[in-house]
């Protein structure tokens, strides 16, 4: 039975990176609930694929397609858009999601480990920006989506690369957003920040610090006391992939409990 739930982002076409599990798989399954054929990447290739067929199985219809892909290698960006627009007939909505997490303050960081996540988490969003924007010309109204984190505004001098690699993503997509405007072409982009999020990366400290214990610490830093879900995230991504965000651009959405006002 179909679980098509709306047709908020009806004949958008999607390519949302590291798509298999967490926010992205979450996302995509939102974006394709409500309406648009999602094109998913991973560096899991089977992932991404399990992902894609679920997704089809659920809204009982091929609206999802699946490839490998590292974002910071630019050759593969291009392959991968031009095999995303051949399936789907175009790409509207880029979800740049695709990320890495990081230990390490300024003194003890390797180049090597700073490297590494600059490549996934900055050079990435910039070689998805760039590499779809012809893709995206030719589908308007479409809309640009980097995936930040509270992280960006909220810093811990133990994840010297994130937080920088998060800060500069709202940033970029600041620039590429003014950048569309002057050109007089309808094509948004929004950075997208959330706290901690019930995923993989913070169920695994479930584990070690049992549910209650790991919540309790994850949660305080907002005011609302409680862990965000993958959904939570998602609808905001929803948000910004349909026409109602037509005049929202350059903008930083919060996905937060209120973290950053406090």
């Amino acid at each position: 039975m179909s679980q098509l739930q709306s047709q908020r982002v009806a004949g958008k076409r999607a390519f949302v990176t590291g798509a298999a599990g967490g926010l992205g798989s979450a996302i995509a399954r939102m974006l394709a609930r409500h309406g648009a054929k999602v094109f998913v990447t991973d560096v899991n290739a089977a992932a991404a694929a399990a992902l894609a067929d679920e997704i089809n199985r659920e809204v009982d219809k091929i609206v999802a397609w699946s490839s490998a892909q590292d974002v910071s290698d630019e050759a593969a960006w291009k392959g991968t858009l031009a095999q995303a627009a051949d399936r789907m007939g175009g790409v509207s909505v880029l979800v740049n999601n695709a990320g890495v997490g990081s230990l390490g303050g300024v003194e003890n960081i390797e180049l090597k480990e700073w490297r590494r996540v600059m490549g996934i988490n900055l050079e990435g969003v910039m070689l998805g920006c760039k590499h779809a924007m012809a893709h995206l010309r030719d589908a308007q109204p479409a809309s640009i989506i980097n995936i930040s984190s509270l992280a960006a505004y909220k810093t811990d001098p133990n994840f010297t690369a994130y937080n920088t690699s998060k800060a500069a993503v709202a940033a970029l997509s600041k620039s590429v957003a003014v950048d569309c405007a002057h050109q007089k072409i309808d094509v948004r982009c929004n950075s997208v920040h959330p706290a901690f999020i019930r995923t993989g990366i913070v169920e695994a400290l479930f584990s070690s610090m049992g549910e209650a214990e790991a919540t309790r610490r994850l949660a305080r830093v907002n005011p609302m006391n409680r862990l965000g879900e993958p959904d939570d995230v998602a609808y905001a991504v929803l948000y910004l992939a349909s026409d109602e965000s037509r005049f929202v651009t350059a903008a930083e959405l919060m996905v937060d409990g209120g973290a950053r006002a406090v």
